[in-house]
């Protein structure tokens, strides 16, 4: 029903079905997120729009999908969307980051089995301790860091966890914001190459 509405180009009547399939599922396909990102960039709501291509590039990273981000985001002059070439190839990282990490972890798993049964000389295990450094580079690096949508117009960013501490500035509705950490009511994020925090309430986290 909803993709003949979708497909009609009826996006008011096909959003509210849409929206009960993404929160009423558990397991919800890229496809129809970003069918729900473009029925709400349709109807005008380019916040909503941006936390579905979220949901979507989380779930199955795509460069297109990145560029669409980029590009909704530059329309409403929004930050956190760099529309780089290292992004893309960032992004294109992440794409294949499980199942390399799954190869990687199972030549680590071969590895040390064969040097345990064949005693391998000093010079293998060397070898081997590079390999591992490999590994571990490549989870620093390339592992997936939890963004987060400002969801409310006007948030503030400050200078540590409490409504006393120093203001820095004031972010916009859709800004995203690469998340550190959280602290009690109030999530550690990253500002213009600098530590901030923003209330819980005024951000939404997209795993």
């Amino acid at each position: 029903m909803a993709d003949s509405l979708f497909a009609a180009g009826q996006y008011a009547a096909a959003a509210p079905v849409y929206h009960q399939q993404v929160w009423g599922q558990q397991r919800v396909s890229a496809a129809l997120l970003l069918k729900m990102a473009y029925a709400q960039q349709q109807l005008g709501h380019y916040p909503a729009a941006l936390l579905y291509l979220s949901f979507a590039q989380a779930r199955q990273p795509r460069v297109h999908t990145w560029r669409q981000m980029a590009a909704l985001a530059a329309q409403h002059r929004l930050v956190g969307y760099p529309a780089t070439w290292q992004q893309e190839l960032r992004v294109q990282a992440q794409r294949y980051y499980y199942p390399g990490l799954q190869a990687l972890l199972a030549g680590a798993v071969v590895g040390a089995i064969w040097l345990l049964w064949r005693r391998g000389p000093r010079g293998a295990w060397l070898g081997y301790a590079a390999y591992v450094a490999l590994l571990g580079t490549y989870l620093h690096a390339l592992r997936p860091v939890p963004a987060g949508l400002v969801a409310r117009s006007g948030a503030a960013l400050m200078a540590g966890p409490g409504a006393g501490a120093a203001w820095l500035s004031t972010a916009a509705l859709g800004d995203r914001l690469p998340v550190l950490g959280r602290q009690d009511i109030w999530y550690r994020v990253e500002w213009q190459r600098r530590v901030a925090f923003v209330r819980a309430a005024d951000l939404l986290v997209v795993e």
